[in-house]
């Protein structure tokens, strides 16, 4: 039995090591040719295996790209948890969250290619398949939640913190598009330092509503 079990993980270990390597070629394959001009053949070539080798590990490429993606963003939500983790103060836990969530990107620009695959056919949303979509979705809902935890917590309602979950979404994605593109330039400032003043003005008025919502009287 136990050369058995012996023999079992040494071949789990073996398919592990495959898709790992398909999953590496596949990503360098992803940013040069983007999802539509990759194909299984070229994915295959530069894993150093057959086109009909990588149907063992995966039905098609779109499945390839929904895992990179996804490892993709369980890095993010690491890196969003890690920023977020020691810190007490909820404002801090915003601002960690939100500034982490960009410089992820700012600094992964083919991360953040990545993420936008749903527009690779111009601004006519193309997916990978509604369930791969939906689980890609939650992924990116997850790296998010910290920001609207720290929201929250600062006292707002859970309506308002999502709605500020949008705004700050949306903010970084505009930035990150400039920056990507460099059309950030014509507007001699700074992407990162956009976001830093976003963030800080958020968290302002958060505060603000906080105060008035105080009971007359009150002090804190």
């Amino acid at each position: 039995m136990a050369v058995k079990h012996s023999r079992q993980e040494r071949a789990a270990a073996v398919r592990d090591l495959k898709r790992n390597l398909i999953l590496e070629a596949a990503r360098r394959v992803f940013e040069v040719e983007g999802l539509d001009g990759a194909s299984l053949r070229a994915i295959a070539a530069e894993a150093g295996y057959t086109p009909a080798a990588l149907y063992f590990h995966f039905d098609s490429k779109e499945a390839i790209y929904a895992e990179v993606l996804r490892s993709s963003l369980a890095s993010l939500r690491e890196a969003v948890e890690c920023a977020v983790s020691p810190r007490v103060d909820p404002a801090e836990r915003l601002h960690a969250a939100a500034m982490t969530f960009f410089r992820f990107y700012a600094e992964n620009p083919r991360d953040l290619d990545l993420g936008f695959y749903l527009f690779r056919g111009g601004m006519r949303p193309q997916g990978l398949g509604r369930d791969r979509d939906e689980q890609l979705n939650a992924a990116l809902a997850a790296a998010l939640r910290p920001i609207s935890d720290a929201a929250l917590a600062m006292g707002l309602a859970p309506g308002e913190a999502n709605v500020l979950l949008v705004d700050v979404f949306a903010h970084a994605a505009g930035l990150l598009l400039l920056a990507h593109t460099g059309r950030i330039r014509m507007f001699e400032t700074s992407a990162s330092e956009r976001m830093e003043q976003y963030v800080d003005a958020c968290i302002g008025q958060v505060h603000g509503q906080w105060r008035n919502s105080l009971p007359a009287g009150s002090s804190k």
